[in-house]
């Protein structure tokens, strides 16, 4: 069973594709689990879910929230989390939604890398980490991710980091069986028996055709992250 565990609908601040056209692209693609991780959003995953009940398909709520730290992934989150909590608060929000919080691209991205690397990574009580994601560019991030998650024993994911239809898919987990629900999606990622794919869309793919993306709201993000780069940056 194929499941990409990061991806943004249209209800991302940068995302263009519908939830139903994220649906229709993982169903032609022979994704059978998607995990819906808008920007401080879960309409996108909502939407996907009403749209995908009598499809052969698991869609899994999930949100990306930019913590004081960097971002942050909950699989299994129905409620917004607020931005800017510190990674351990963000972690325990989380939890207590009965998700669990994964860290993606942790050294792959200019201003999105987690703040402090390996040194704080090893610190957090994490639930797994993003050994593999299609949007980052530098050739051995994601081989760096992995290493860190086989390291210190961690589980860990994969995701296209889609924010249009036709990339869905571009990386992925494959379980050995079909996952029926997000428990047992849960259960087979803490295995940590998966087995990741994928390939590195280049920069010009990845952010082409962004008509849809809402300025003011990219902006805003955007200065959040580099507010929070100069603060750790002062602290450190």
């Amino acid at each position: 069973m194929k499941a990409d565990l990061h991806v943004h609908t249209n209800f991302s601040y940068d995302g263009v594709s519908s939830p139903q056209e994220v649906v229709r692209a993982a169903l032609e693609k022979g994704i059978e689990c998607l995990c819906i991780t808008d920007h401080n959003e879960i309409r996108g995953a909502v939407q996907a879910m009403k749209f995908s009940y009598d499809k052969n398909i698991l869609i899994v709520p999930g949100i990306e929230i930019l913590s004081s730290s960097g971002d942050i992934l909950g699989i299994n989150v129905k409620k917004v989390i607020p931005d800017r909590l510190s990674a351990k608060e963000t972690i325990k929000e989380i939890r207590r939604q009965g998700g669990i919080a994964v860290i993606p691209h942790p050294f792959g991205k200019p201003f999105t890398n987690f703040w402090g690397g390996e040194k704080v990574l090893k610190k957090l009580d994490i639930d797994a980490i993003e050994a593999f994601n299609a949007t980052v560019f530098f050739s051995k991030s994601n081989i760096r991710s992995f290493n860190f998650a086989q390291k210190f024993n961690l589980p860990f994911t994969a995701g296209s980091d889609a924010h249009k239809a036709k990339h869905i898919g571009s990386a992925y987990l494959e379980f050995s069986k079909k996952v029926q629900s997000v428990e047992e999606l849960v259960e087979e990622i803490l295995k940590k028996e998966a087995v990741i794919s994928g390939k590195v869309l280049g920069i010009r793919e990845t952010f082409k055709d962004r008509t849809n993306a809402d300025v003011a709201k990219m902006l805003r993000y955007t200065f959040l992250k580099l507010k929070n780069h100069r603060k750790n940056k002062m602290v450190s």
